[in-house]
Order: structure tokens, then sequence, then C-alpha cells
């Protein structure tokens, strides 16, 4: 089983956090995370029983993969607080990452859990974009047979458009697509680019023409995105493209 979780690493948000706790996010940000972590261990040994002190040195564990701390850490907040969405569905990704660096025998002992934690989640939040998005991951990454599956995925895509239609439309896309339902999807990631049209709308249907060694298709698309974006990313992009097509 794959169990990778494309929302991982965990999204930071600084709104009424302490500036110990933004300058934590920073380094995380930067890549220094040694520095992250001495910080965070000592903003939580001055406020041991601090949610906000335990959450983020549960992140800056799950951003050095150390899987079993963040998962304990993120424990405690689950414990303190049920009925926080945002705390189960960190627990759940860290279950999930850690599921996913052990022996398969062991992760069947800790999938239930990251289902169980993102269903809370989302049953907390009815707005939680992140924890939805975990959750079409997960039903398609896990086999069938412990409860995988397509169907359940696209429940909770069609969620995520009514929440928001551009995810919504990425991650119907992303079903087809597991799918091999490549007109359906391609379908659903036009839609994201006319209603978002961002990098990361371009790029999920220029990934697909790549996959499809669509070759023309996907070089059109970039030009495009380069028209409304200019980012130069692209046309390296392009440059490497242009070299496959015969």
């Amino acid at each position: 089983m794959k169990l990778f979780f494309a929302f991982l690493l965990f999204p930071l948000v600084l709104i009424g956090q302490s500036k110990t706790v933004e300058q934590i996010h920073t380094l995380l940000d930067n890549n220094q995370l040694e520095q992250a972590k001495t910080l965070a261990l000592k903003y939580h040994k001055e406020n041991p029983n601090n949610l906000e002190a335990i959450e983020v040195l549960g992140d800056v564990y799950g951003y050095q993969k150390d899987w079993d701390n963040a998962i304990e850490n993120y424990e405690k907040l689950v414990e303190a607080k049920p009925n926080v969405a945002n705390y189960h569905y960190k627990y759940g990704g860290a279950l999930g990452m850690k599921a996913k660096s052990v022996s398969k025998f062991r992760a069947l002992g800790l999938i239930g859990d990251v289902e169980d934690a993102f269903l809370t989640a989302a049953n907390l939040d009815a707005n939680h974009i992140d924890t939805r998005w975990a959750l079409v991951h997960y039903y398609l990454e896990v086999p069938g047979i412990i409860g995988g599956s397509s169907k359940k995925a696209m429940k909770y895509a069609k969620e995520l458009f009514a929440i928001s239609p551009v995810d919504g439309y990425l991650a119907m896309g992303h079903v087809h697509e597991d799918e091999k339902e490549y007109g359906p999807a391609e379908s659903n990631y036009k839609n994201a680019v006319r209603v978002g049209g961002s990098i990361k709308c371009y790029t999920h249907l220029i990934d697909l023409y790549e996959k499809r060694e669509n070759y023309e298709l996907a070089i059109k698309t970039i030009d495009e995105a380069y028209a409304s974006l200019k980012d130069e990313s692209l046309l390296t992009r392009k440059a490497k493209l242009e070299s496959k097509r015969p």
C-alpha cells in the first residue's frame, strides 16, 4: 500500500498564534529544522500544558519525519480537546505517515486508526478541506480488501466541491485519473484551471497530458499557463517536454 498523503506536511496557520510559534513556523518554512526543534522544545518546556506548544512541537517532529513523537504530541491534543477537528486531522496524518514508514504487516495495525481520525475530523468540521483531501487519498491508496474505494473517495471529492469548487474539481479529476477514466479527469482539471487558474491547477492538467504522452497538448497548456502566470518553472518544464516530443 502506498499511503502517500499529499496534504502533508501540515499547513501552518499563523492567525492568533504567539510570536514564538510564528518564529518556529518561519524556521520550518526555511527548512531550518534543528533550530525549529530547539525553539519548540524550549517553548514546550516552559509551557508543558499549553496546547499551542504541544501542537507546534508535533509539527516540528512531523517535518523531521519523527512520526512516533509527532503521534505522541498530537494524541495529547486529541485527548485534551476531542472536539477540535484539526487535532484529529494531524493525528491521522502522522499515523498515516508512520504506516508508510513501516512494514505492510505493521501498517495494517495502524490504518484503521488513520481512517477513524480523518472521519472524526470530517464529522467535526463540515468545512475542513484538508481532511477531505486526506480521505480522497486514503480511500484511493488503501487496498479494497481493507476498505479502499474510489466510490468513497468520490464522496469526499464532492464534499470538497461544495466547500471549494477548485478543490472539488481537482479531487474529482484525481479520482477519475486513478480509475484511468482520462476523459472525465481532463474535464475536471480543465474546470479547475477555468475557476482557479493557479499553477497547481495547470500542473494537474499538464501532468495528465504527459502521462498520456500527449506532448502537444501538454506544451500548449504550458504556454497558456505561462501567458497567464509568468512562472519561469513552466519554461523549464516545456523544454523537457519538447525533448520528448517525436
